[in-house]
């Protein structure tokens, strides 16, 4: 057993939407002796967005914070559930979480999913201009699960299984995404694809939250196998290296001062990967990348991602703060797997804080790129 003196979230002079709660409604709770590490944290956000495909969707988001063992040696474990439905038939019902037993002696982690999901596509490579695009729809099933081990202090190392099952891919005119895109697997008329295999997971993470990162760094391998010998409807290899890194310009000050980086490596091994497998921006595993750039947008059989984001509280009890962010991605051309086409991104965006013991914070972004923009709420940070 290792520890980790960082892991313990210090909360001293600090104030959240809870706290102006409790003085707003003159609610004095009794004071009880808790066991720390049975502690569990709550947030809660009602709010709307748009849909892909258009028309409003309703949405809440709600994340539970709490730790499966002593705070000085375990990390803070989280699930998060936000479903999201309108008066369209588009519905979504994502679950995650990230769960460390106790002295993180494992790593659980899940990606479960039911979607009805529009979405624009812009077909293979970065060349496309905006208007270039075909609306597809089809319903979407996800099951992610990966177990890893430590095998020495934040280092562990795993395997999973995923399985992607697309029902009734389709678009409003025949064979339209085969001809769009020009390519064969995934592709089509009001089919199905479904993918099912093993994956080998190697994790490196010194943060102590990764609702709202401190200074630390985190390094993510996932090795995927796709195979009809698991029910796939073909075979297929991918390989997703993400990392990432948190610098804390003022270490003696309370006030958050930091710079977070980000960059990833998403690439297809073998051919025949189905369409909506392919990676593309923003369909990273916590769907975060590319704010500013619709979802979607650009799709190739490799891509990657840079990330910075400038974060900083405006208040010493670390209430309120803001963020500014740049980004720039690219995905290989069809047929050579060059990256030609690089796509920058920038914005900025409030931060308040809900629940100071999870570090929870309410964000409110505004992001944009050439011909588009949009402005994105959401629980925890981007990164």
């Amino acid at each position: 057993m290792y520890k980790d003196t960082a892991a313990v979230i210090n909360t001293e002079g600090q104030r959240d939407l809870i706290d102006i709660g409790k003085d707003l409604f003159n609610i004095k709770p009794k004071k009880v002796e808790a066991e720390e590490d049975k502690d569990l944290y709550f947030s809660f956000l009602p709010a709307s967005s748009t849909v892909p495909g258009g028309g409003k969707a309703l949405f809440t988001s709600t994340t539970a914070g709490f730790y499966m063992g002593n705070r000085s040696t375990t990390y803070l474990s989280s699930v998060t559930f936000a479903p999201y439905f309108n008066f369209k038939g588009r519905y979504g019902l994502p679950i995650r979480s990230n769960i460390w037993l106790k002295n993180n002696s494992w790593n659980i982690m899940g990606d479960t999913r039911v979607l009805k999901y529009p979405q624009y596509t812009w077909g293979i490579g970065g060349g496309r201009d905006n208007d270039t695009k075909l609306l597809l729809d089809y319903r979407y099933f996800r099951f992610y699960q990966s177990a890893l081990k430590q095998i020495k202090p934040y280092f562990f190392a795993g395997i999973g299984y995923n399985l992607d099952y697309y029902i009734n891919i389709e678009t409003n005119k025949t064979n339209a995404l085969r001809t769009f895109t020009g390519y064969d697997s995934g592709t089509e008329d009001s089919k199905n694809s479904f993918s099912s295999g093993p994956s080998i997971n190697l994790l490196y993470d010194t943060r102590n939250n990764s609702i709202n990162p401190l200074p630390g760094c985190y390094a993510n391998l996932v090795y995927r196998f796709s195979s009809p010998v698991f029910g796939s409807n073909n075979h297929w290899q991918s390989l997703y290296f993400d990392m990432r890194k948190y610098v804390s310009l003022t270490p003696q000050s309370r006030k958050k001062n930091v710079v977070a980086l980000w960059a990833y490596y998403w690439t297809t091994l073998t051919p025949g990967t189905p369409y909506l497998n392919l990676p593309s921006i923003g369909w990273d595993p916590y769907n975060r990348s590319g704010r500013g750039i619709e979802q979607n947008r650009y799709r190739g059989d490799a891509l990657l991602y840079f990330e910075g984001e400038y974060r900083r509280d405006l208040t010493r009890n670390g209430l309120i703060g803001y963020v500014l962010f740049a980004s720039i991605n690219s995905v290989t051309q069809q047929g050579t797997r060059s990256f030609q086409y690089w796509h920058p991104a920038a914005g900025g965006g409030l931060r308040v804080k809900f629940n100071k013991n999870s570090g929870t914070n309410i964000g409110v972004d505004y992001g944009f790129s050439r011909g588009f923009s949009t402005i994105m709420i959401n629980l925890g940070e981007a990164f």
